[in-house]
């Protein structure tokens, strides 16, 4: 059981974007939990939709050895937890999409990492809030940090253009 509500959840991420604007946030999440109801789904998705999160995992319930939960009866049919990872996941992307969306356009602080993996003759780097950036260049930038101007959203990365370093 968790040791928070949803309410104080929901506070504490407004709390910490006053203090911080333009922070991300990640998550983890699982469907099918044993006794997880429709309403229970849906309370997920409201989380999900209120705080827009960037990045997540998330996964069908499997049971794991030596759990408090391996010992609960796994009572959501696998069809409704198919249902429910293909329903999160499509507005988990949504919300990342949208927040790519936003970018373009913006200056954005990146960590060099390497060779591209979509374009051998580009570089990739991440963003402060861990977005892919794939960018061409000629200047040895790999490991440094860079200012990326955002020109375009793909599926799961961004395409940028090298502003300065």
């Amino acid at each position: 059981r968790r040791r928070y509500s949803a309410a104080s959840y929901l506070d504490l991420i407004s709390r910490i974007r006053e203090n911080r604007p333009g922070i991300s946030f990640s998550s983890d999440f699982i469907v099918g939990f044993p006794g997880e109801t429709d309403k229970d789904f849906q309370d997920t998705l409201d989380i999900v939709e209120k705080v827009g999160f960037d990045e997540s995992f998330s996964f069908i319930y499997s049971p794991r050895p030596n759990t408090p939960a391996a010992e609960m009866e796994d009572n959501v049919s696998k069809d409704i937890k198919k249902e429910r990872l293909t329903i999160l996941q499509h507005k988990l992307n949504e919300l990342s999409s949208k927040i790519s969306r936003k970018m373009v356009g913006s200056i954005e602080r990146c960590l060099v990492l390497g060779v591209s993996k979509k374009n051998p003759g580009e570089l990739q780097a991440r963003t402060e809030n861990n977005r892919v950036v794939n960018f061409a260049t000629d200047a040895n930038v790999v490991g440094k940090f860079v200012n990326l101007k955002i020109v375009d959203q793909l599926t799961n990365s961004l395409r940028g253009k090298l502003e300065r370093f």
